[in-house]
Formats: structure tokens, C-alpha cells, sequence
């Protein structure tokens, strides 16, 4: 259970557990339940929604719902989509982009990167009807995560060195089946639309890490947040439709 702790308190703002130490070996253990913390934050997101739909109209509970993962994340994810953004499309060289994405600094394009996912989550949230939502809700984080195990697991790191590489290198070669399996029982268990909307949006969360490995020379730490942003984004938008 330590290293789904370890996992659990480094991918969310949830403390159960004390932790004083936080070694590479179990962050990288830590990868095969990703997909069971993309659980937890969608059911929280679930019941934060079941609870306060109650009492705020769906353009409110829209917003609630954006800010609420924000929260819940720390805005982890959210912090490597816009080091992204700013890297990738400096038009820079690749060993420049990688620098740019270490800077502490966000510049316009990951601020504008970020001002787009917001306003899409909003919108594709806004237009989910009531039944429809809860499940979107759950699927959209655990189809997050497990594009986040497959970018660990399949994809070269861009790095010498750097925390995300500890995910990498210790993941263990069972990490994506287990990962996987547990993604296909919470997704099977809601259903097809679900299930379609999850295949889908881990499909492309897939394609934009090959996209960003060949651009990079592999992914980092950031581009694993980035991935699953857009992993996100791509399940409500194929909810939607």
C-alpha cells in the first residue's frame, strides 16, 4: 500500500499516510496504480458533482467542476501542459525546448495553452447532460492516467536525468498490464458509451506522445502532465459527441 500512497500523494493534494521520504524506486512502483488514482479523483469529482448539483445550475457546477481538479491535483498536470506549450512552441532547437520547459517561468504559450483547456473542459462539461456527466467524470481522469502509464512505460525519456525518469526506470514491466486492467474494469463497469469514450481518448493521448517524442527526442515529466491534459480533454470531447 506504500506505493499507492506514495503515488496517491504526489498525483493529488489527498495526504493519508505521513511520508518523509520519497525514494525513485517507489515512485516508480508507485506507476501501476495511476489508474486506480484517476478513480479516486473521478469519483470524488462524481460526488462532488451529485452533491452540488443540488443547488447550483450546470454553467456553475461547470465551473465548480474545472476549479475542483485543479485543486484536487495541486495543478500538477496543468503545470506541465504550459511548460510544454512554452517548449515545444518556442520554435526553438530541441535542446533549447528542454531548457525552456525546465524554466520555473511560464511564458505565453503556456499561458494561453492553459486559458484553451479551461475554456474547452468548461464548455464540453456545460454541455453533458445530467446523466451523462457522472460517468464522464470517472472516465475522464482514469483515461488521463492510463495515457500517463503508457508514456512511462513505452516512450524513451527525453532526460539524463530529472524526477519523471524515476517513473520510467522503475516502473517494472507489469506496470501498463496492471495499470490496464484495473483501467478496463472501472470503464467496462459504466458502460459502452464509456468505454468507446475512454479507447478513443487514450488513442490520442498516445498519438500526441509520439508527437512530442518526436519533436523532443523523448517525454518528460511535463509532457507526461501534458498528455494526460490532453487525454482529458479528448474523453469529454468524445462524450459529447
Amino acid at each position: 500500500m506504500k506505493d499507492f500512497f506514495t503515488g496517491l500523494q504526489f498525483l493529488t493534494r489527498i495526504r493519508v499516510i505521513k511520508q518523509t521520504e520519497w525514494s525513485p524506486e517507489s515512485f516508480g512502483r508507485s506507476v501501476k496504480y495511476f489508474t486506480l488514482i484517476g478513480t479516486v479523483i473521478g469519483l470524488i469529482l462524481a460526488g462532488l458533482n451529485y452533491v452540488l448539483s443540488q443547488f447550483f445550475p450546470q454553467h456553475v457546477l461547470a465551473a465548480i467542476i474545472v476549479v475542483a481538479e485543479i485543486v484536487l491535483t495541486g495543478g500538477l498536470h496543468c503545470d506541465g501542459l504550459m511548460d510544454t506549450a512554452d517548449g515545444v512552441f518556442s520554435g526553438r532547437s530541441r535542446e533549447r525546448m528542454l531548457e525552456i520547459m525546465k524554466d520555473s517561468r511560464v511564458g505565453a504559450n503556456g499561458v494561453v495553452a492553459f486559458g484553451i483547456l479551461l475554456l474547452l473542459k468548461y464548455s464540453l462539461i456545460v454541455d453533458m447532460t445530467p446523466t451523462m456527466l457522472p460517468a464522464a467524470l470517472v472516465v475522464m481522469p482514469v483515461a488521463g492516467r492510463m495515457a500517463m502509464v503508457i508514456s512511462i512505460t513505452s516512450f524513451p525519456y527525453a532526460r539524463p536525468d530529472g524526477m519523471g525518469k524515476a517513473f520510467a526506470q522503475y516502473a517494472g514491466r507489469t506496470t501498463l498490464v496492471i495499470a490496464a486492467v484495473i483501467a478496463l474494469l472501472i470503464v467496462a463497469s459504466l458502460g459502452i458509451q464509456a468505454s468507446v469514450s475512454a479507447g478513443a481518448a487514450v488513442l490520442m493521448g498516445v498519438l500526441a506522445a509520439r508527437y512530442l517524442t518526436n519533436v523532443l527526442g523523448g517525454l518528460t515529466g511535463d509532457t507526461y502532465g501534458a498528455v494526460t491534459e490532453l487525454t482529458e480533454l479528448a474523453a469529454l470531447l468524445i462524450f459529447v459527441i
